[in-house]
C-alpha cells in the first residue's frame, strides 16, 4: 500500500510540476508576442503622428512665407498701379524675390502673384522648370479666375489663408508642377480702396515633401495616406493612388474596413494586428491617424496609416519560445525528480501519524501531540516552530543586508557621494525625461590638482580626509535637485539641471574652483588642492551619457594642460 501511495503522489506532484512548467512557458511566450505587438502598434502610432506634424509644418511654413511674400511693398504697388515704369520695376523685384524663394525651398513649385480684374490674370509667376526657376511672363501668363483656390481665396478677409485639397494638377505649361500631386496655399490682396485686388499663391510638391518622409521612416513600413473622402493620396502601389483623378474612386475604408470610424469623425486614432484580428489584419500590424489640414478655413483632414508585416514585429519572440521549450523540459525532468523526493518524504510524517494512532486504537487512550513531547511528531513540530523563529531570524538579517548592500553599491564608501553606476543611471534618467520636455542639462568632470603630492607627502589617511572635505564642499556648491558622484581616485562628476547661459556656467564654475581651493586643516596641518573642470551641454556635446561623459572629461583634460601651461579662460574648454 506504501508503495501504490507513493506512486500516485509522485505522479501527481509530476504531473502538477509539468503542466505548471509548460502553462507558465506558453502564457511567457504568448505575452511577449502581444506586448512585441503592442510596442510596435505604438511605435507605429507615433511615426504616423510624427508623418502628420512633418505635413503640418510643411503647410505652415508655407503659410506664413505666403504672408511673408504678401506684405512685401512691390505687392501694393503692382496691385494698385498696373501699368507704368514703377508697377514694371516693381514685378521684376517680386520675380526676383518669388525666385530666392523657390531656391530656398525646393518643395515649392511655383509661386504666383495673380490679379483679381482681367479673370484673375498672373501678373508676377516664377516657375520651377527642370529644378530651376525661371520667370513666366508678356503673353505666357495665364487667366486662373475659374479656379477654385483663386475665387475662394478672393472671398476670404484680409490675412487669412487658403489651402486647397491635395490633388494633381492639370494647369497647362506649370511646368515642373504640371501632372505632380501637390496644394495650393493662398493668401488674399485687398487693393488701397479695400476692394479684392489679387492673390498671392505657392503651389507646394507632394511628391517631393512624401518622398522626404518614406525616407525617414524604417523600411518594412507601409505608408498609406488619404483624404477626407478616403481616396488614397498615399499608396504603396502607385496604381491605388488618385483614382478620382483617373475617373475611379479607391478608397482605404474599402481596403481597411476598420477605418470607416476615423471618416465618419468616430475616432481619431486606431490600431490593429494579425494577433487579436486575423480577419482585418491578416499578418500585419497597422496604426492610423486622422488630422486636420490646414488652418482652419476649411473642414480638410487627412487619414496617415503605417503598416507593418506582423513576423517582422514578433520576430523577436521566436528565439524566447525556443527557449521556453527548452525550459519546459528541463523543468519538466526536474519536476518528476522532485515529485519522487517530495513523495517519499511527505510519507514519514504520515507513518508517524499512522503509529500514533494505531497505539491510540490499542490503548483507547486519547494521546495528545503537543510539541512538548518527545516522539517524532513532538521533534517535528518543535523544529518547524524552531526553524520559524531561525528563518524570520534569517530574513530579517538577510533584508538588513541587503539594504546596505544596495547603499553601498550605489554609493562610494570613502565620501557617501554617489558612485559611477549611480551616477550613470540618474544621467540616464535625466536623457529621456530631456528628449521628451526638449530640456537641457550639464555634466561637469571634476579633477584635482596637486592630490597625488598629498598623499605622497601626508599619507593616504590624510588624502581620504581631503577627499571627504572636497566632497562636502561639492554638495554646498551645488542646488539641492543636483548631484555629485565620485568618479574614483581624485575625480568626480556633477549632473546640473536646467538651462545654462554662459555666464550663469561661468559663475558655478568659478564657485566651485574657489569652494575646492580654500585651505583646509587636517590633523594639524594646512593644505591646498586646486581642481581642473571640464564640462559638456546636453544636447549640444551629446544625446548619450557616454559620449556627455567622455566630452567633459576631453574638456578637463584640455582645462588642465591650459593650467598647467600657464593660461587662464573664463570658461573650460567643451
Amino acid at each position: 500500500m506504501r508503495s501504490g501511495l507513493l506512486f500516485k503522489l509522485a505522479l501527481l506532484l509530476a504531473i502538477f510540476g509539468i503542466l505548471s512548467s509548460g502553462i507558465t512557458g506558453y502564457y511567457a511566450y504568448t505575452a511577449n508576442r502581444a506586448m512585441l505587438v503592442s510596442a510596435t502598434q505604438s511605435d507605429l502610432l507615433t511615426a504616423a503622428r510624427g508623418v502628420n506634424r512633418r505635413m503640418v509644418q510643411w503647410e505652415d511654413e508655407a503659410a506664413d512665407d505666403t504672408l511673408l511674400l504678401s506684405r512685401l511693398v512691390q505687392v501694393q504697388v503692382v496691385i494698385n498701379q498696373r501699368n507704368g515704369s514703377e508697377a514694371r520695376r516693381a514685378r521684376d523685384e517680386l520675380a526676383q524675390a518669388f525666385s530666392a524663394m523657390l531656391a530656398l525651398h525646393p518643395e515649392y513649385l511655383q509661386v504666383r502673384l495673380i490679379g483679381a480684374a482681367d479673370n484673375g490674370l498672373e501678373l508676377v509667376r516664377v516657375d520651377s522648370r527642370s529644378g530651376l526657376t525661371e520667370r513666366v511672363d508678356g503673353g505666357d501668363l495665364q487667366e486662373k479666375g475659374h479656379f477654385p483656390y483663386v475665387f475662394e481665396t478672393l472671398a476670404l478677409p484680409a490675412g487669412q489663408i487658403y489651402q486647397s485639397s491635395i490633388e494633381v494638377n492639370h494647369e497647362r505649361s506649370a511646368h515642373d508642377a504640371e501632372g505632380r500631386p501637390g496644394l495650393m496655399v493662398a493668401t488674399p490682396l485687398p487693393r488701397s480702396d479695400g476692394q479684392p485686388g489679387g492673390l498671392l499663391v505657392i503651389n507646394l510638391d507632394l511628391e517631393r515633401l512624401l518622398g522626404q518622409l518614406r525616407s525617414d521612416l524604417p523600411k518594412d513600413y507601409q505608408l498609406y495616406l488619404a483624404n477626407r473622402w478616403g481616396d488614397f493620396l498615399v499608396h504603396p502601389d502607385q496604381a491605388q493612388t488618385f483614382g478620382f483623378d483617373k475617373g475611379r474612386r479607391v478608397l482605404m475604408q474599402d481596403s481597411f474596413a476598420a477605418t470607416k470610424a476615423l471618416f465618419e469623425r468616430k475616432q481619431n486614432q486606431l490600431t490593429l494586428s494579425g494577433l487579436d484580428d486575423p480577419q482585418q489584419a491578416a499578418g500585419q500590424v497597422m496604426a492610423f491617424v486622422r488630422h486636420p489640414l490646414g488652418r482652419g478655413n476649411r473642414d480638410d483632414f487627412i487619414v496617415t496609416g503605417l503598416v507593418q508585416p506582423l513576423d517582422t514585429a514578433v520576430a523577436a519572440a521566436a528565439p524566447l519560445g525556443q527557449r521556453i521549450i527548452h525550459m519546459v523540459l528541463a523543468f519538466s525532468v526536474i519536476a518528476i525528480m522532485l515529485a519522487v523526493v517530495f513523495a517519499r518524504a511527505m510519507l514519514r510524517p504520515i507513518n508517524t501519524l499512522a503509529q500514533a494512532a494505531s497505539s491510540f486504537s490499542t490503548t483507547q487512550l486519547q494521546q495528545a501531540l503537543p510539541v512538548e513531547r518527545n516522539d517524532e511528531i513532538g521533534v517535528l513540530a518543535r523544529n518547524f516552530d524552531r526553524m520559524q523563529r531561525q528563518i524570520n531570524s534569517h530574513m530579517a538579517s538577510l533584508y538588513d543586508n541587503q539594504r546596505e548592500l544596495s547603499y553601498l553599491a550605489h554609493h562610494d564608501s570613502l565620501t557617501g557621494l554617489a558612485n559611477r553606476a549611480l551616477f550613470f543611471q540618474r544621467l540616464e534618467q535625466l536623457l529621456e525625461q530631456s528628449q521628451r520636455n526638449a530640456s537641457q542639462f550639464a555634466v561637469l568632470f571634476v579633477d584635482l590638482d596637486h592630490f597625488k603630492q598629498i598623499n605622497d607627502q601626508h599619507g593616504h589617511a590624510i588624502g581620504d580626509q581631503v577627499l571627504q572635505i572636497v566632497a562636502r564642499r561639492l554638495l554646498h556648491a551645488v542646488r539641492g535637485n543636483d548631484m555629485v558622484a565620485r568618479m574614483g581616485g581624485d575625480e568626480y562628476l556633477i549632473l546640473l539641471q536646467g538651462s545654462f547661459t554662459t555666464d550663469s556656467l561661468s559663475e558655478l564654475l568659478s564657485k566651485l574652483s574657489l569652494s575646492i581651493g580654500e585651505p583646509m586643516v587636517v590633523e594639524g596641518k594646512k593644505l591646498e588642492v586646486g581642481a581642473s573642470i571640464g564640462y559638456s551641454l546636453y544636447p549640444r556635446d551629446g544625446t548619450t551619457a557616454e559620449q556627455l561623459v567622455n566630452q567633459a572629461d576631453h574638456a578637463m583634460y584640455h582645462v588642465k594642460a591650459i593650467q598647467r601651461d600657464g593660461h587662464t579662460r573664463q570658461l573650460p574648454y567643451n
